[in-house]
């Protein structure tokens, strides 16, 4: 029973809880949990040093993890997501293909869409009227992602 009273001991608990935390955060992203994980950590170093009451243990687990949470979250995400260096330019014109030649590569139907190849790249493609395969067209208009064709 000696063995269980010294695993017992708070500073190996808040260890073991601070671990499952950041193995957790493997599994459930959004970078969240971790900030958990190290306030486990930080109350299981305090134990080492002092001997504190629960309650004060539980204090500077949601003290530390919020505060850590709050102060590294975005400098953390940024460093694994990336940064993002720019915006989108909201007077660009987004309808750059309007005009452009293609050509289809899957059959395109009114209420079936298809696949044109414009530029190298396939882009789902929409039309009023039926067209072929190896059919010649123009782009009228774009959708977000989804190209209108009609026939050349």
């Amino acid at each position: 029973m000696d063995w269980l009273k010294e695993f017992l001991e708070p500073e190996l608990i808040w260890f073991l809880i601070g671990l499952l935390l950041l193995l957790a955060e493997f599994a459930i992203p959004g970078l969240i949990i971790l900030f958990f994980g190290i306030g486990a950590w930080i109350v299981a170093v305090t134990c080492l040093v002092t001997a504190p009451s629960l309650n004060v243990q539980l204090l500077i687990f949601i003290g530390s993890s919020v505060l850590s949470l709050l102060l590294l979250r975005s400098w953390l995400k940024g460093l694994f997501m990336g940064h993002v260096t720019g915006k989108q330019d909201l007077t660009q014109d987004l309808s750059e293909f309007v005009g452009e030649r293609a050509v289809v590569v899957q059959a395109i139907a009114p209420k079936r869409p298809g696949k044109v190849e414009l530029h190298g790249t396939h882009w789902t493609a929409e039309a009023d009227a039926e067209l072929a395969v190896e059919t010649a067209v123009e782009v009228v208009a774009k959708d977000n992602l989804t190209l209108k064709v009609k026939a050349l």
